[in-house]
């Protein structure tokens, strides 16, 4: 096509402002399907940065969602004190000399001193000698607990039942194995009413627990991958040598009423610990929902970062388009000229290559959003990571891909525009 019959379908005076935008957009798609190739190239860019940007930020969402989830079930009125143990005997021997370690006593105090407490459980821990049957994987961990722990802790049971204050009172040799021990001992098979063995003393299986949530950063065991026993039959049943370093509790968990201020709970169970420890820093009070909100805005910053990071594909892409559109102005500056010396105008030029270039964005976001939800899926289906396209995202993402179009169109645009009729003719 001769480039006066390709400026012939636009009239130079059209009849209104409808019949100008649609001949301008007309003709920007003619030009471009005319060359698909540099098109689909310079639209990669756009692609790929939009893709990026929705998969960055459905992570983020995704582990957001996680965290939110996650506190739900940890509790957002809990507290967990958990012990320092010694690294020797010489210091063991002279904290002892100003601390007990953590007790029973430290239990009873927390109990009637802190306020609004709902449940209180206490904890012992250990790595067990001697399993039978010996585990597919990792080592579980015993935990010693008492029954409030599964209310503490929001625990749900697949099969059987928790432990409960007749077991308690009665130390009796019942276990309950999180989600991941019952794998690890028995694998995919029934593991109710059988029987496993540690540190000597023998222990029948009366539940099994669902997967549960773990807090990072909340010092205590992995709830899936924990062996669960009556406190009372732990503390009878059970010995290691390791206990030598340890003080009597690995840690006490509590569970406020709601509308209780976790943050006033807190200091106020620091207080009475550091009085009764006589300022020995052999203790650590956990808030989950401090731990939460760290997470959480650690979580915000990798996501800005993320973000940045993929943005620069969509800088690439525009800068890409720039120099495709800089170059279609010289291809095509005898055309120019033949449409200004028939009555365009240095706004038709600069509209029609402007229009041209935010067709490329457009088109570019648009299948950019495709990819960037299919990059989603395939990252929480390979990795096993949350992930949640939202239609912010897509909105910002595919809006931010419109407005580079503009952006970098605008300078050869106006290029086009500010060309001399009588040069342009000129020009071979």
């Amino acid at each position: 096509m001769s480039v006066q019959e390709r400026s012939s379908g636009l009239r130079p005076a059209p009849r209104d402002n409808w019949e100008r935008y649609t001949g301008d957009l007309r003709l920007a798609g003619q030009n471009l399907i005319q060359q698909k190739i540099r098109t689909a190239l310079t639209a990669l860019g756009m692609i790929f940065g939009v893709g990026a940007v929705i998969g960055m930020l459905a992570i983020g969402a995704g582990a957001r969602q996680q965290s939110i989830e996650m506190i739900a079930r940890m509790g957002l009125n809990n507290l967990l004190v958990n012990s320092i143990p010694s690294t020797s005997e010489a210091q063991l021997q002279q904290r002892r000399q100003l601390s007990h370690g953590l007790d029973d006593s430290d239990m009873r105090v927390l109990q009637a001193d802190v306020p609004g407490v709902q449940w209180v459980s206490a904890r012992r821990e250990m790595r067990p000698h001697d399993l039978l049957p010996a585990p597919n994987g990792p080592l579980p961990d015993v935990l010693g607990v008492a029954p409030p722990y599964v209310q503490i802790h929001g625990l749900r049971l697949a099969q059987g039942r928790f432990f409960d204050a007749t077991d308690e009172q009665a130390a009796a040799a019942d276990c309950v194995l999180g989600a991941a021990a019952k794998v690890a001992l028995f694998g995919y098979g029934r593991a109710l009413g059988k029987y496993l063995k540690f540190n000597n003393a023998w222990w029948r299986v009366i539940g099994v627990l669902l997967p549960q949530p773990q807090l990072p950063g909340s010092g205590g065991s992995d709830l899936n991958g924990a062996i669960y026993t009556p406190l009372s039959a732990f503390q009878y049943r059970v010995w290691d040598a390791d206990f030598s370093f340890k003080d009597p509790l690995d840690g006490i968990d509590l569970a406020l009423h709601p509308g209780t201020s976790v943050t006033a709970a807190a200091t106020v169970a620091r207080a009475i610990l550091t009085s009764t420890h006589h300022g020995v820093s052999d203790f650590h009070v956990v808030v989950p929902a401090a731990l939460m909100a760290e997470q959480r805005s650690q979580q915000r910053i990798f996501t800005l970062v993320m973000v940045a990071i993929a943005a620069i594909s969509l800088l690439v892409g525009g800068i890409g388009i720039m120099n495709i559109v800089l170059a279609t102005v010289l291809e095509r500056t005898r055309e120019i000229g033949v449409r200004r010396a028939t009555g365009a105008t240095r706004g038709d030029i600069l509209r029609q290559f402007l229009i041209e270039s935010v067709l490329i964005s457009f088109s570019g976001g648009a299948i950019g959003v495709l990819f960037g939800v299919a990059l989603s899926r395939a990252i929480s289906w390979a990795a096993g990571w949350p992930t949640v396209v939202s239609a912010l995202s897509i909105v910002v993402a595919f809006g931010v891909s419109v407005v580079v179009g503009i952006v970098f169109g605008l300078y050869p645009a106006r290029k086009a525009s500010l060309i001399s009729p009588i040069d342009a003719l000129r020009y071979e």
